[in-house]
Formats: C-alpha cells, sequence, structure tokens
C-alpha cells in the first residue's frame, strides 16, 4: 500500500510528454466534439420533458398516465427543465458562439 502512495506522490504535478501530447490532440479535434454531443444530449432531454411533462407548461401532448410513471425518474431534472423552458431567448441564440465559418 506505501509503494502505491510514493508512486502517487512522487507524480503529482508532472506531466508526461505522452499525456500533454494526447490532451493536445483531444483539444485539437475531440473537445469540440464532446462539447457539441453534450449540447445534442441536452437538447433531446429538453425536448423528452416537454413531451411528457408539457402540461406544467400548457402543452399538452402526450396523456398524464405516462407522465406520472416517469415522474419518479425526472423528478430531479423537473426544476431545471421549466427554468430552461421559460428563460426568454432571441432566435438563434443557442448557437451564438459557435465560429464554425470563422
Amino acid at each position: 500500500m506505501n509503494s502505491v502512495m510514493e508512486t502517487n506522490d512522487n507524480t503529482v504535478g508532472k506531466r508526461t510528454w505522452s499525456q500533454a501530447t494526447r490532451e493536445f490532440f483531444y483539444g485539437l479535434a475531440g473537445y469540440e466534439i464532446a462539447h457539441q454531443a453534450l449540447e445534442l444530449r441536452g437538447a433531446l432531454e429538453r425536448l423528452f420533458m416537454l413531451g411528457v411533462f408539457g402540461e406544467m407548461l400548457g402543452v399538452p401532448i402526450l396523456p398524464p398516465y405516462y407522465g406520472l410513471r416517469l415522474l419518479p425518474y425526472l423528478v430531479p431534472d423537473v426544476a431545471t427543465w421549466k427554468r430552461h423552458m421559460m428563460r426568454e431567448r432571441e432566435f438563434g441564440c443557442d448557437h451564438e458562439h459557435h465560429l464554425h465559418g470563422i
């Protein structure tokens, strides 16, 4: 156990060349893809929540039976979803930070 602790203590604060190279290429190629995947996942989750709990906002899409069956699993996300849906936005504001053409 002590030998593991000693090796971890010696490497704290030191980055190897391979780790720095790996992080550089991740930032070069993978970061934007990962960030875009997270944005897409969030958009799909908000769309799902709208379909299931749209009645909270006045948009009845599914019968309330299905929403009540899913409610225990989605309770932690309801407050965040309602805040996001009721936020004042302008057209195209979701993609204002993407600089793909520049």
